[in-house]
């Protein structure tokens, strides 16, 4: 039965590489800018979610140890949604093409999520929630709902993202690199645009009936930002689709005369079985790749405004307290801001910079251990920032300049290391998966899983791990640390090199030895 399931799968394989392979040369550079724009408007609204919503899920009530439970939703949803999408993606026969269609329902989603998160408080208040008696638990739940659509809305759009550009690179190696740098370079795009917002503190002055009795200022900001965010999706998802059209896929009948339609799980089955060696270990580094990434991508504004500003955002607190916590919030979204804007350079540099290194998987490790220098580095951050309230007698006033200079200067490094994991791991898999047995989506759904698999260990053990060694963000942050060097070391041993005589790396892995 298995058996036979492999061999309807593999034969099912071969008419997606035959659609593939119809686009007889790859599409114009223009075309593959605009779909990697889409991008921009995906990564705006995550930027939102990494730099606001853990603060935003304490000022509801949520204590910090359970916030990071919050972000469970992402690896969940990412776990089942991106291969689901992907492998519905790649058999896709609306008339609209194989990927647009998915791309079209993950805006809608997104849109629906973001009403639900930005007005959680509101609705929530409507509903019975009293201000003054935290936790606010309709608004949070309300609150956690949209938090759930809003990550499968972003799997939903991204998967097929990508599967369309490795569409469009019709197999050309070069345009494949192209495409994911492109796809990375869009995506600091919208992480400057979404960081930027989250530090402005008037921002909702632009859209003064955010502000209400149960949203405050801060609230209102977190509104306005996101309506700016699904006016960016909105408008580059239209202007993408409408300019770049896909030819409507049509199954290839199999040697009994019928379309193969092998069942979703058999086909799951069927691609992990069939990966070789290269993808597994492409997988094993990515996914302690992100176990160093996660904690501070989920707390990096929670530690600017607990650790390096000495605030807090608990319900309870001080209104001096939880100033400082916003101060550090928004010092915090300015370092995501730099650290996007080199995250931008840097994609744009990859292939040069690959190059110079000596290759794909050397390139890949080095950044791995700067991501371990930097997480270790927040150690030192945050005891001199301790220091110097003890000093001063608890400093109302936060750190001094050189402390949060150190800090903000972390986030900038740290966007050399990301845009490697932005965009090698991706370009890899789009390659690999001439020998993985399924399509692109399904393909880069797979890989995904190394991603998920690390956020749902993060999110489930980050907040416990934390108390265990006395609360805040550090303990996870150097367990990240760990994690990264271990990844730089096994990339720079395990990870196979491509080889040389595959026609798709004919120019090297990511184009160079």
């Amino acid at each position: 039965m298995v058996s036979h399931q492999m061999e309807k799968a593999s034969n099912g394989t071969s008419a997606l590489e035959t659609q593939t392979a119809e686009l007889d040369q790859p599409a114009a550079l223009r075309k593959i800018i605009s779909v990697s724009s889409i991008a921009a408007g995906v990564q705006f609204g995550w930027a939102l979610q990494l730099s606001l919503l853990t603060p935003y899920v304490q000022l509801l009530g949520i204590q910090h140890k359970w916030a990071s439970l919050i972000w469970l939703c992402g690896p969940i949803s990412g776990m089942l949604v991106q291969p689901i999408v992907g492998y519905h993606s790649d058999r896709c026969t609306s008339r609209f093409g194989r990927r647009r269609p998915f791309i079209v329902a993950g805006a809608g989603l997104v849109t629906v999520a973001v009403f639900l998160i930005g007005y959680a408080a509101d609705l929530g208040h409507s509903m019975g929630d009293q201000l003054n008696k935290p936790p606010r638990t309709r608004a949070i739940a309300i609150f956690a709902l949209g938090f759930w659509i809003l990550d499968v809305a972003n799997n939903t759009l991204q998967g097929p993202c990508r599967a369309f550009l490795a569409d469009l690179s019709a197999g050309n190696a070069k345009k494949t690199r192209t495409a994911n740098a492109f796809f990375s370079f869009f995506m600091a795009v919208g992480n400057v645009l979404g960081y930027a917002a989250g530090s402005y503190r008037d921002l909702y002055k632009m859209v003064p009936f955010t502000m209400t009795e149960s949203c405050d200022l801060y609230c209102a900001n977190l509104k306005t930002c996101f309506f700016l965010s699904i006016t960016l999706l909105v408008l580059v998802t239209f202007v993408s689709l409408c300019y770049v059209t896909e030819k409507p896929w049509t199954p290839e009948p199999t040697a009994e005369g019928k379309a193969s339609n092998v069942p979703f799980f058999g086909e799951i089955f069927g691609a992990f079985k069939e990966l070789k060696r290269p993808m597994w270990m492409l997988l094993i580094v990515t996914a302690l790749n992100w176990i160093a990434w996660f904690p501070f991508l989920l707390f990096d504004t929670d530690w600017m405004g607990r650790e390096v500003y000495g605030g807090n955002s608990d319900a309870t607190a001080s209104a001096t307290a939880k100033k400082l916590y916003n101060d550090g919030v928004r010092a915090g979204a300015l370092g995501l801001m730099l650290n996007a804007i080199v995250l931008g350079f840097m994609s744009l540099g990859v292939e040069w910079v690959g190059r110079k290194m000596g290759g794909a998987k050397r390139l890949w490790g080095v950044v791995n251990f700067i991501l371990a220098i930097c997480l270790a580095m927040t150690v030192l951050v945050t005891k001199q920032a301790e220091n110097h309230r003890r000093d001063h007698g608890g400093a109302k006033t936060g750190p001094p300049g050189n402390v949060t200079a150190g800090a903000l200067t972390l986030f900038a490094v740290l966007g050399i290391p990301q845009a490697i994991t932005f965009s090698i791991p991706f370009a890899l898999a789009s390659i690999f998966s001439s020998n993985s047995g399924a399509g692109q989506g399904l393909s880069l759904g797979v890989l995904n899983l190394a991603i998920v698999v690390p956020q749902m260990v993060v999110s489930v053990g980050g907040g416990p791990f934390d108390e265990i060694f006395g609360g805040g963000n550090i303990p996870a942050f150097v367990l990240g640390a760990i994690a990264a060097a271990v990844s730089g070391i096994l990339a720079l041993t395990v990870l196979p090199s491509p080889p040389s005589d595959a026609p798709a790396f004919k120019t090297g892995a990511m184009g160079f030895h």
